[in-house]
């Protein structure tokens, strides 16, 4: 579904990220594991168009989309759920969401079904859906994001980093819908620091060091590997 061969993005005279082949086949949940400043976040923008790429090839159901515009590439099947999920918090919860299904936006039954599919997926959201979005939590706010992306209908979801800054409990529920929503269809690339939790959903994973990927498999392999263990697990 989604290949990047020999992908490079340089900002100015630094390479953020050099030479990365990452595959992710359709119905997958794949992770990319890293520390901050890893490469994790400037891979997923060049996949969405909003970073554009110094060499390689990124392609999607194999037509290449790297320089593509990202309204183009979010209309092939594509969105991200950002770090900080820029959300618009002076609208209301419901306003947010019908934002998302912004590209179905001539399709009025689609989005309302749409909408009650996601509101059945977070019920508290459904119990705040004409409440401001920034007077919700931190998880509750994550939780919109994730649903706004699902608006679109998306093939490929993007999350990058949806368990930062959450609550220990609030991160376990989060990678349960994470893995709802990937066994409900919708194909998965997930940044995360937060190893352990990652890949207990993941198919597959890579890590990420210094804009270069040092080790890839299974998430069994990847659990048992030492070197991830001591650097991302703890263990």
């Amino acid at each position: 579904m989604l290949e990047l061969s020999r992908v490079s993005v340089d900002y100015g005279g630094f390479t953020a990220v050099e030479q990365v082949d990452i595959t992710v086949e359709e119905g997958e949940l794949v992770v990319l594991l890293g520390s901050n400043g890893a490469g994790k976040s400037t891979i997923f923008n060049a996949i969405s168009g909003l970073q554009k790429t110094s060499s390689g090839i990124i392609l999607f159901e194999e037509t290449p989309i790297q320089g593509a515009a990202p309204d183009k590439i979010v209309q092939s099947g594509i969105v991200q759920c950002a770090e900080d999920r820029k959300l618009f918090p002076q609208m209301t919860v419901r306003e947010n969401l019908i934002m998302g299904a912004y590209i179905h936006r001539r399709k009025r039954k689609q989005v309302n079904r749409s909408l009650e599919e996601v509101l059945e997926l977070f019920p508290i959201l459904h119990e705040k859906r004409e409440n401001a979005a920034g007077s919700l939590s931190g998880g509750q706010q994550q939780m919109l994001a994730i649903g706004r992306a699902l608006m679109s209908k998306p093939k490929l979801m993007l999350l990058d980093e949806p368990s930062i800054g959450l609550a220990p409990l609030i991160v376990e529920q989060m990678f349960e819908v994470i893995q709802k929503i990937n066994q409900d269809g919708t194909t998965v690339l997930l940044a995360e620091q937060n190893a352990f939790a990652a890949l207990k959903i993941a198919n597959r994973g890579y890590v990420f060091e210094s804009g270069s990927i040092v080790v890839q498999g299974s998430s069994e392999e990847l659990l048992a590997n030492d070197t991830v263990r001591r650097a991302y697990i703890g263990a």
